[in-house]
C-alpha cells in the first residue's frame, strides 16, 4: 500500500536551490517536519546537473519526502515519493507508466484547470496561488472562496495549497478543505526552519 500524501511540501526555487546554507535548511526542515514534509526539487531555470544535484541533496534526508517537480528523468534518477506536473507538461498518464508507486500531482491556477486534472487521473493538486505572491507577480490569486470552489470541486483528490502561505495561514487553509499546504519562503527563508515547519504541520493534523 502507498504511504500517505504529505501534508507540508516545502518548495525550491533557484534562489534556493543555489544557496549555500541549502543542507542546513533541509536539515533543519526534515527535523521539524518528519515524515509528513516533502521536499519539491523545482527550478525552471536550474541546468539539467543542477536539477538532478538539488534532487539528490534532498533525497538523502529519509524521515522527509522528494518530490521532483516537471523532470521525470530525475525523478527515475533519484528516489523519489512522487512528480509534480506544471500546466502544458507533460500527460499524467506518461508519469503512470514510468513508476505506478508515484504520487503523481498537477499544478492548477483555476477552475478549469482543476476539473481538467481530476478527469486527467491526478492523485493530488497544487492549487494557486491562493494569495498574492513574488513568485508569481502577474497571477491574481484565488482567495479563499477560489479555493474553497475547487477543493469542492476535486472532490475526493487531495488539494495542496500554494501562493503567499505562512504558519498563520495554515489554520485557514485546513477549514477551507485543503488537504496540505506548500511553500517556499515561510519554510526555507524562516530564521528558524524547524520550528516553522514543526509549526505547519501541527496545524494542517
Amino acid at each position: 500500500m502507498r504511504p500517505a500524501l504529505p501534508r507540508l511540501h516545502a518548495v525550491t526555487d533557484e534562489r534556493i536551490a543555489r544557496r549555500a546554507d541549502l543542507d542546513d535548511i533541509a536539515t533543519a526542515l526534515a527535523e521539524g517536519g518528519g515524515s509528513d514534509l516533502a521536499f519539491h526539487a523545482r527550478g525552471r531555470e536550474l541546468s539539467g546537473r543542477e536539477h538532478h544535484e538539488l534532487a539528490a541533496r534532498l533525497a538523502v534526508r529519509p524521515s522527509a519526502r522528494l518530490f521532483v517537480n516537471d523532470r521525470l528523468d530525475i525523478a527515475l534518477a533519484v528516489p523519489s515519493f512522487g512528480v509534480q506536473l506544471g500546466q502544458g507538461g507533460l500527460p499524467v498518464s506518461a508519469a503512470r507508466a514510468l513508476n505506478p508507486l508515484w504520487w503523481i500531482g498537477r499544478s492548477v491556477h483555476d477552475l478549469p484547470e482543476a476539473e481538467a486534472a481530476r478527469t486527467e487521473g491526478a492523485d493530488y493538486l497544487v492549487v494557486g496561488p491562493v494569495f498574492a505572491t513574488a513568485t508569481h507577480p502577474g497571477r491574481a490569486p484565488l482567495g479563499i472562496a477560489g479555493l474553497e470552489q475547487i477543493v469542492v470541486a476535486a472532490r475526493d483528490t487531495p488539494v495542496v495549497a500554494i501562493g503567499g502561505i505562512t504558519a498563520e495561514r495554515v489554520r485557514e487553509m485546513k477549514e477551507a478543505g485543503a488537504y496540505g499546504v506548500a511553500a517556499i519562503r515561510a519554510l526555507w527563508d524562516d530564521a528558524e526552519p524547524a520550528e516553522a515547519a514543526r509549526r505547519m504541520r501541527e496545524w494542517m493534523l
